[in-house]
């Protein structure tokens, strides 16, 4: 198999677990070994950074119009109610805790039996709150309080932990702190564009010197692969949380989660 085939797969991974409860590091975790790619390597370790950027500008173009409109038209003229005040303090949970936790993380989590593990759990959780807290009904970005955005911002360190999924712990803490669940998952998705963007340059910046020229096709297939597939997901989410409840992603993490598990055990991974 070329690079440029994995490079491809995995944009489809990135693209596709980004931004459902389900964890894309998780996902790329289990992929690395089967398409025998070490992530410690060059180019590998800067390109999972850079497909990432690739699945976040399809949240900047797929909201596009929605948060142009509500960064300069904004409903209220309160700068505390301002959406860009909201995501700032809402990323104050994931500089402060995510930035010096993340080696020590990356050195003893990302494991296939600890994301086995992290996937099962977090099913179940997703499964309780979404019992008991999951609301429909219409409500905007004006709705959410500086207070309800800093506690989805601390749910949200929850997911350092490889296999818990971003999306669903911002999710899950939207619907904690009430906010209906269409409103949580919008702003699950704004969220992701200040977090993963700044994590992302900061990695790309680290390992700047894993990028040349000549693996410019494989970061273009990967970034645009990503950005495709994420765009797609997107929609596709957006319409379906209106309606049904999330537990076909529960179901799907447990499964995984148990493969994985059965697969160690066995010493088919390691």
């Amino acid at each position: 198999m070329t690079d440029v085939i994995k490079a491809a797969i995995l944009g489809v991974i990135e693209g596709l677990t980004e931004f459902l409860p389900v964890s894309s590091t998780g996902h790329m975790i289990l992929a690395e070994p089967l398409l025998k790619i070490d992530p410690e390597l060059p180019p590998w370790h800067a390109f999972l950074y850079f497909i990432q950027i690739g699945a976040i500008l399809a949240v900047v173009v797929y909201f596009f119009r929605r948060l142009i409109k509500q960064i300069f038209s904004p409903s209220s003229r309160d700068w505390k109610n301002h959406i860009l005040t909201k995501l700032a303090v809402a990323s104050i949970p994931a500089a402060a805790i995510g930035l010096p936790l993340n080696k020590w993380i990356e050195k003893h989590l990302e494991k296939p039996v600890f994301v086995a593990i992290a996937l099962i759990v977090g099913a179940g959780v997703m499964e309780l709150i979404e019992r008991r807290y999951r609301r429909t009904g219409t409500a905007d970005m004006s709705t959410v309080t500086l207070r309800q955005a800093f506690l989805i911002g601390l749910a949200q360190c929850v997911s350092m932990i490889p296999g818990t999924s971003r999306a669903m712990a911002t999710i899950m803490g939207g619907l904690l702190v009430g906010l209906p669940i269409a409103l949580a998952t919008e702003f699950s998705f704004y969220l992701a564009i200040p977090t993963l963007l700044g994590a992302g340059l900061l990695k790309i910046v680290k390992h700047r010197h894993e990028l040349h020229a000549n693996e410019a096709t494989l970061l273009g297939v990967g970034f645009v692969t990503a950005f495709v597939v994420a765009l797609l997901v997107v929609e596709m989410f957006m319409r379906f949380v209106q309606n049904h409840r999330l537990r076909p992603f529960a179901i799907y993490r447990v499964v995984l989660g148990a493969a994985v598990l059965l697969a160690w055990k066995f010493g088919w991974m390691s």
